[in-house]
């Protein structure tokens, strides 16, 4: 999962509040989506983007500590069958470490995520861009041309990919395919375009 590495402030109040934005399909969370602030409805379209991740949702744990409370914001499931409680802060502040003891007391790790960090760059916009297409399902004929390709010439551009695309949408099966985990696209170089190499994910598990 990338870059979730810095810290959180504990004692936050674990009622949260729904943060009204028109949403996107999300593919790998199936439970209801209330998202404690902004920042934490953004960091949402970046796990739904991360090939890494297999299964996230909105977290019901809250953490306590004598009369300390914290609630995370996200329990995320890695391919590597890591469990990890995140917190998303709109800016760093110092992790209380009895936050990370009472996680692993439940088997998860707890990092924490800030969003004028993780905001920075070309992720989250690549991440929004590929979002816009989430509902869309690709054909079989349209990935088996692709994935075929692929196989023989290890990587292709985005505009190499299109012409595979004969019973769809290209653009929008191209970013099915990349939400579901079977492609990858480098998401921090520049904004996804005609020039951005694409690899088939082998190793699913």
């Amino acid at each position: 999962m990338k870059s979730i590495s810095h810290s959180y402030r504990s004692g936050s109040a674990p009622q949260r509040s729904p943060v009204p934005q028109a949403l996107p399909r999300f593919r790998k969370s199936t439970r209801p989506l209330v998202f404690r602030s902004s920042a934490a409805r953004d960091f949402a379209f970046l796990l739904e983007a991360d090939s890494f991740v297999i299964e996230w949702s909105c977290s019901a744990v809250v953490l306590v500590s004598g009369t300390e409370t914290h609630q995370p914001d996200f329990l995320v499931i890695t391919r590597n069958g890591e469990s990890c409680l995140v917190s998303v802060s709109l800016r760093p502040a110092p992790l209380a470490p009895w936050v990370s003891v009472e996680a692993a007391k439940l088997g998860h790790l707890h990092r924490c995520e800030v969003h004028a960090e993780f905001a920075e760059g070309y992720r989250l916009r690549n991440a929004r861009d590929l979002l816009r297409y989430s509902s869309h399902q690709c054909s079989l004929g349209d990935r088996v041309r692709l994935l075929a390709a692929l196989e023989e010439l290890g990587s292709l551009t985005v505009a190499e990919c299109l012409p595979a695309f004969q019973e769809g949408r290209a653009v929008a099966g191209l970013a099915s395919l990349i939400l579901s985990g079977l492609l990858e696209v480098d998401m921090d170089a520049d904004l996804i375009g005609p020039e951005t190499q694409v690899r088939r994910i082998r190793d699913r598990n």
